[in-house]
């Protein structure tokens, strides 16, 4: 986990009853889950197998340790889940050398939270490899603490990621709102007891006491969630 929390934004949460947004990346703020999935079929048929369409529900929003077990057991391919890994990672950041697309209504969400001083943390699966690549692209000064899978114990769907970006800004999970898009993501973020807003991406996710569903990040703005800690 990488901080830079400085005193005005914890200051900031003060006596407001939301505390922080905490952001998943891949599918919700930049448009990467298909490019997961590209470079996944990518790999198996450099290893002599087709991956099936329908498998890429069950992949999305995982760590990639889950991932790459499932697909190696569905296809029987002969490589380790550690070497895999390897080949995942390196050809997805080759992907995004480039720079990665923003999401609509990313980038007005992301201005927003920063014109208001709301502490705002990108909580994610990838590891931080991919993370501080796709920082490079949105750009770093938007988010005061970022948490990688990589570098926590249990990973999503654990609630570990968002209780660890929670307590980085010495916030209460149920005064944090968080923003997913995989009913993996979703998983965890409501065990840390956070409130969640989900924009589906490859999977529908069905609503929920405690937790709103919206097409589009562009119903998504400052007003929406703070509105979604206060009608608890």
């Amino acid at each position: 986990m990488t901080s830079t929390v400085p005193a005005s934004l914890t200051r900031t949460a003060e006596g407001s009853a939301l505390q922080a947004v905490l952001l998943d990346m891949d599918g919700t703020l930049v448009d990467t889950e298909g490019f997961w999935w590209d470079v996944e079929v990518e790999v198996f048929a450099d290893l002599g197998h087709r991956l099936e369409p329908s498998w890429r529900e069950v992949v999305v929003g995982g760590p990639m340790t889950r991932s790459a077990g499932y697909l190696i057991e569905a296809t029987g391919a002969r490589i380790a889940i550690e070497e895999l890994t390897v080949l995942l990672n390196d050809r997805f950041e080759k992907r995004i050398g480039r720079g990665v697309p923003l999401m609509p209504g990313a980038a007005r969400l992301l201005a927003e939270l920063a014109a208001h001083e709301v502490p705002t943390a990108l909580v994610s699966a990838s590891h931080r490899r991919i993370i501080d690549r796709v920082l490079d692209s949105v750009g770093r000064h938007h988010f005061a603490l970022t948490v990688a899978g990589d570098e926590v114990v249990r990973t999503k769907p654990h609630p570990e990621p968002y209780l660890a970006a929670a307590a980085g800004f010495g916030a209460d999970p149920w005064r944090c709102a968080v923003v997913e898009d995989t009913a993996t993501g979703v998983a965890a973020a409501e065990a840390a007891g956070c409130r969640v807003v989900a924009v589906p991406s490859v999977a529908p996710i069905a609503p929920a006491p405690g937790r709103a569903v919206v097409p589009s990040l562009e119903q998504v703005d400052l007003a929406f969630l703070r509105g979604l800690i206060a009608s608890e």
